[in-house]
């Protein structure tokens, strides 16, 4: 309601975040670009809460595109969102609603000894880096360009990837050896076709001599069809762009014994936002 009296009253920015895409990889008319390169992060509203709440919207997906849609406005379709922003955007609905300070439990790997320890999220969020996807991946006559995955298709992958997993369970309980051993077969050819979707979808284009090839399809034929190193190569290249924006480790020193060590943050949407009151 444009002309709603109490609109000023509404929520406003808590914190401006510059994404690792630098606004690329985004689709057309998704993201509102500023001038500056910083968006403005709204704190999550009462609904925004209950969604993340909801485990349907957490399994499926939709809980994460609801809340980025809600707290980020420039951000038209949360589903087009390049993989490698969104660690940075939870974070930023993180410290927008509930501050910078993020209580983290930990097990000392010395003594053993549990404890929790504050993390300031300020500090993790400088931890990430942009992605340079400008160089390609030179193999023989062969130039690889790559891309992020949209949200969309990390999402799906991850859906494919549960589902193999509910499968293999499947393949434990069969009592029949052979019956297990047909089950594994099969197990592992579809979880190598979920590796080869994703890394197709994160391709942009292969150069060669003669052509430029941008089709999913000959690419994917490409990946079932080239050598072993090749296909790792191709895997590993994609694991390392993606790793520089995630948040690294942070380094805590038990409260018990003062012994040093680093600690993953971890930034599943039920546990992290689900301990802020």
């Amino acid at each position: 309601m444009q002309n709603n009296p109490l609109r000023q009253y509404f929520r406003q920015p808590a914190i401006y975040v510059r994404l690792p895409s630098q606004g690329q990889f985004y689709p057309p008319g998704s993201l509102t670009e500023t001038a500056n390169g910083e968006y403005p992060v709204l704190p999550m509203t009462t609904r925004d809460e209950i969604t993340y709440r909801t485990p349907d919207a957490l399994f499926n997906g939709s809980a994460v595109a609801e809340v980025i849609g809600s707290c980020v406005p420039n951000i038209r379709d949360p589903w087009g969102t390049p993989n490698i922003d969104l660690d940075t955007l939870l974070i930023a609905i993180r410290i927008a609603s509930y501050g910078h300070q993020l209580d983290v439990g930990s097990r000392c790997p010395s003594c053993s000894n549990e404890a929790d320890y504050a993390v300031d999220l300020r500090r993790v969020l400088e931890t990430i880096k942009p992605s340079d996807y400008t160089q390609p991946l030179e193999l023989g006559d062969l130039s690889v360009r790559f891309r992020p995955l949209s949200y969309r298709q990390a999402n799906a992958n991850n859906m494919a990837q549960f589902e193999q997993q509910k499968n293999m369970q499947v393949m434990e309980q069969a009592q029949d050896a052979d019956k297990r051993a047909a089950l594994l077969s099969e197990l592992l050819r579809k979880l190598t076709d979920v590796t080869t979707a994703a890394m197709s979808d994160s391709i942009e284009c292969i150069s060669t001599p003669d052509a430029t090839v941008t089709d999913k399809e000959q690419i994917t034929d490409w990946l079932h069809n080239c050598d072993r190193g090749t296909f790792n190569r191709v895997r590993d290249q994609v694991v390392s762009m993606r790793s520089s924006s995630e948040p690294k480790p942070v380094r805590l020193k038990c409260v018990n014994c003062s012994h040093e060590y680093e600690q993953p943050v971890t930034l599943d949407l039920s546990n992290f936002f689900g301990d802020a009151s």
